[in-house]
């Protein structure tokens, strides 16, 4: 009855376990309780036969054991639970196998404690093959495997394996040290040393003829994990519908922790009584051990089943044909699913409609921005400009002066230009002309103010010997000792009109501290004036191969000429010595004069003088004169008279030529008051005339051409002004001898228009 409630307690766990194999499970079970019921009945007759059969005449006693038979009826009944077993394995499919534990697979001592002889072992293995064939179709451990989900299952931890090993370990040794004869097993009773595990083989159906004595390392492999899984049930499977595809399961009873497994029961040996047989057991061991079933408060409950994950359903495309997997829609489409509103189908007119929209707006941020930047803009800086003659060409022919009849002569207006020239403009030596460019460097280096005679120059031993050999030779020197001090304004007196070479010497050699790096600078300035046909090698021109021209000594002029201080000793006809002796000599006079005879006369002022053998008389003059209420500077040069006296031929020349030029000056009008000359433009095309605001005279000769240059007069032009306001010069000519007169705004001058401001390119 024990063993037909434990089948009928499988059958229910077997039920929750696998509902698609209800009946079969249900059937096979009923069939397989009644069976063991019946089998039941017989085993404590057989056992007894069985032990009267092992005592026989070995066993010493005469008293019959307790629950003997005959042993026809124990064979009749053997044969009769073989052919059941058989037929009960070739027509019915086991519900369940239950998994065959780790410890029943790998010890073969828990098949039994002893090894029985051949027929003992015979009647065991009948018994145990009858047994393990219920217990295999036993629905309560078909129930334990499968309703326990596989994903509760836990590995087994080390404190877990240790204490396994250790409980088998006792087993054994209690299993060696029980008699064979005190281990009688029960054919139709479990092992008592099997240990319960969840996971185990299927155990082998053996047949009839199959030997008990088979060595356990022929046991079969423990089956795969896909073989241990239980079925899916059958909503598992199940495709879920779209409303139900939002659901969750939830569990009325939490997941229960999985029961441990019972420790193994070893069966304990009882001893033989004096009155029983050896072999015998009490009647307590000849009955049949039954196995409780499992309790139902841990296996009948419902256990929390883990839903399978659904597949993923495929996700629908957009409305645009873009997936998931492209990113999300465009907005367009977003808006159409938020609204359940699809968009509308894309036509040409409303493409065109979208960019227009879209450009629109971009070109009139765009134009916007254009204007803004535009009128914000700083406006441009006005200009003069000059619109009318740039050039003023005189009436008359050509002019005609009184050249000299041999070497180089040129006659200049300053800030006019050339009047005319003679002669072939090549390099000759031009003796104490040279000495301008020394004047030149020392002021330009050491600067010196109207009225102010400047530092003090110490006078060398070399000045002095100087002084003594140029005596000798006759050469144009000033009386000088060695520490005596000279005030740079006397020396550039005794260099300009004596023309004491000492002192020009002194001078270089004060400034550069020698006279080659004096040298040096002379001819770098030479070339800066562009004098190109000029050569220096010395600083006071005595050597003869310091050697130039007429033209490049009087752009040397015009650009000393600008020298205040230069202007004043140049024109001065003598100064006084402070060097000198006294003596009667011109070398040692206290008067030093000016070798320029023409000063002061026919209004010459400046500039020097110079004479060698070899080149001659020359003479470098300048003169002032007026014309029509403006003052100007005739300059001019006569090189290369050898004609005796030397220096008194070229004197001639150049007077004959200032008195010429001075003549031939006339002052003529080159613009009219009120004409316009020029317009200002406001950079934005606005232009607005300017017109002279006096008459321009410029004096002219015979034949000449002057530039007219209209200039701002280095004020800053006016965004707007009235008509009238002056806004810039013209001017004729340049330097000293330029003619200037304002020019003012014919009409008023105004900003920029708006339009004008939004045009504007530049």
């Amino acid at each position: 009855m024990n063993e037909k409630n434990s089948a009928k307690a499988g059958e229910l766990s077997g039920k929750e376990a696998a509902p698609g194999d209800e009946a079969d499970a249900v059937n096979a079970a009923e069939e397989a309780a009644d069976r063991a019921e019946a089998r039941a009945v017989s085993a404590p007759a057989d056992q007894a036969d069985e032990g009267a059969d092992e005592a026989g005449p070995n066993s010493g006693g005469s008293e019959p054991t307790r629950g003997q038979a005959d042993p026809a009826d124990r064979a009749d009944r053997a044969d009769r639970a073989d052919r059941a077993d058989r037929a009960d394995r070739a027509d019915k499919t086991l519900a369940a196998v239950p998994p065959v534990s780790r410890q029943d697979s790998a010890s073969p001592a828990s098949e039994g404690a002893s090894e029985p002889d051949d027929e003992h072992a015979d009647a065991a293995t009948d018994g145990s093959e009858a047994d393990g064939s219920v217990a295999a179709r036993d629905p309560r451990a078909e129930g334990a495997a499968s309703s326990t989900p596989p994903s509760d299952e836990q590995p087994e931890q080390p404190e877990q394996r240790e204490e396994r090993e250790e409980r088998e370990e006792q087993a054994g040794e209690e299993g060696k040290g029980q008699p064979e004869a005190d281990a009688p097993k029960s054919p139709d009773a479990p092992e008592a040393s099997a240990k319960p595990d969840p996971v185990r083989a299927p155990t082998p159906v053996r047949g009839p003829n199959a030997d008990g004595d088979a060595d356990p390392e022929s046991a079969p492999a423990p089956a795969p994990d896909s073989a241990r899984k239980p079925p899916a049930p059958s909503w598992a499977a199940r495709r879920e519908s779209d409303s139900e595809r939002t659901s969750e399961f939830v569990a009325l009873k939490p997941d229960l922790p999985r029961p441990t497994s019972p420790r193994p029961v070893t069966p304990t040996p009882v001893p033989s009584s004096s009155g029983e047989k050896p072999g015998g057991g009490s009647a307590d061991s000849d009955r049949t051990r039954e196995l409780a079933a499992p309790s139902r408060a841990d296996n009948d409950r419902t256990m929390a089943l883990s839903r399978p994950p659904a597949p993923a359903a495929a996700s629908p495309a957009t409305s645009s044909g873009a997936g998931d997997a492209a990113g999300p829609p465009p907005p367009l489409d977003l808006l159409a699913q938020l609204t359940n509103t699809p968009p509308k189908p894309e036509t040409v007119g409303r493409t065109v409609a979208r960019r227009v929209k879209i450009w629109g707006t971009l070109v009139a941020l765009l134009a916007v921005v254009l204007v803004a930047v535009q009128a914000l803009r700083p406006l441009p800086t006005p200009t003069l400009e000059l619109t009318g003659k740039s050039s003023h060409t005189a009436d008359g022919g050509a002019l005609s002066l009184p050249w000299p009849t041999e070497g180089q002569a040129v006659v200049d207006i300053d800030g006019l230009g050339r009047m005319g020239s003679y002669g072939e403009m090549k390099p000759l030596p031009i003796g104490s002309v040279a000495k301008v460019m020394t004047a030149y460097l020392i002021l330009r280096d050491h600067p010196l103010k109207a009225g102010d005679k400047g530092p003090s120059v110490p006078v060398d031993q070399k000045a002095e010997d100087d002084y003594t050999s140029g005596v000798a030779e006759k050469e144009s020197v000033v009386e000088v000792k060695a520490g005596q001090q000279v005030s740079e304004l006397e020396a550039l007196q005794a260099v300009m009109l004596p023309s004491a070479n000492n002192v020009a010497r002194l001078l270089a050699r004060w400034d550069a501290s020698t006279e080659e790096a004096f040298i040096k600078k002379m001819n770098d300035t030479a070339k800066e004036l562009g004098m190109t046909n000029t050569t220096y090698t010395d600083a006071s021109g005595l050597i003869e191969s310091t050697v130039s021209t007429a033209e490049d000594q009087v752009k040397l002029a015009k650009r000393a000429m600008t020298n205040p201080v230069f202007r004043q000793i140049a024109k001065l006809p003598s100064y006084q010595s402070t060097t000198t002796s006294g003596g009667s000599t011109v070398e040692t006079a206290r008067t030093q004069y000016n070798f320029n005879k023409l000063v002061p006369l026919n209004g010459v002022v400046g500039i020097k003088t110079g004479s060698t053998t070899k080149a001659g008389g020359n003479l470098v003059f300048a003169a002032e004169t007026t014309v029509g209420g403006s003052k100007q500077l005739i300059i001019g040069a006569v090189f290369g008279q050898h004609k005796t006296p030397i220096i008194g031929t070229a004197t001639a020349a150049s007077k004959s030529l200032i008195l010429a030029a001075d003549k031939a000056l006339r002052s003529e009008t080159v613009v009219k008051k009120g004409e316009v000359v020029g317009q200002v433009d406001d950079g934005l095309g606005g232009t607005v005339p300017v017109v002279a605001a006096k008459d321009l005279t410029v004096p002219v000769w015979s034949g000449a051409s002057v530039a007219i240059k209209l200039t701002d007069g280095g004020r800053a032009l006016p965004h707007s002004a009235n008509a009238g306001t002056e806004v810039g010069v013209l001017t004729v000519g340049s330097g000293s001898g330029d003619a200037k007169v304002p020019v003012t705004l014919q009409d008023d001058l105004s900003e920029p228009s708006f339009g004008a401001k939004l045009t504007r390119l530049g």
